[in-house]
């Protein structure tokens, strides 16, 4: 078994970055636009030299947040589970997990537990399909996880974490797969070779 896996796109992170950044990108284009005016116009430099500043940060940040929309993921390894964000990489030992379990996110985050602006993002994702990650505590200390994680990553105050990836039945083989240290792939195997075995004449 290799000693990483395959990397899963946080699929919450994406959707909520490319709900953002179009917004942002366009709203520096006019900001340089309207600079361009100013400018034309012929009012004081400080107007425009402003409002082209403002507009040049503002479309470097939309283009900065396009082109992490996908950095945030999740990867089994030998040992322990690595959770990543743009803000926070946590490696979660095996042994903290006590075991998983999948249910939808309209579930876990019904629409009367979550407020009127994050409604809109659970509604969008409400049919798919989650792994909730139940732990024996914390890798470090719930109100720093809370800061630089989305409220969407926990259901309730109970140590767990809550994974939405788009191919979530193969993320949820392979990590028990690493935990188990690939008995859940052998162990069929091995029945097989028992049952041809038995058919095997006798001397």
């Amino acid at each position: 078994m290799a000693k990483r896996g395959r990397r899963y796109p946080l699929v919450l992170y994406t959707h909520i970055i490319n709900r953002w950044w179009p917004a942002i990108f366009t709203l520096g284009v006019f900001m340089l636009l309207l600079a361009w005016g100013v400018y034309s116009w012929g009012f004081e430099q400080w107007r425009w030299v402003t409002l082209a500043s403002v507009g040049g940060v503002l479309i470097f940040v939309g283009l900065f947040l396009w082109l992490i929309r996908k950095s945030a993921y999740v990867q089994p390894n030998k040992d322990y589970l690595r959770l990543a964000t743009p803000l926070l990489k946590l490696n979660i030992s095996y042994k903290r997990i006590r075991r998983t379990s999948s249910s939808t996110m309209a579930s876990l985050f019904p629409p009367n537990s979550v407020s009127k602006s994050q409604l809109d993002v659970i509604e969008s994702l409400a049919k798919m399909a989650a792994i909730v990650v139940e732990l024996n505590a914390f890798p470090m200390s719930p109100m720093a996880l809370r800061f630089f994680l989305s409220s969407f990553f926990f259901k309730d105050k109970t140590p767990h974490f809550v994974i939405l990836v788009s191919d979530w039945m193969r993320f949820s083989s392979e990590l028990e797969s690493y935990r188990t240290g690939g008995t859940t792939s052998s162990a069929p195997q091995h029945k097989r070779d028992i049952s041809i075995l038995s058919k095997l004449p006798k001397k």
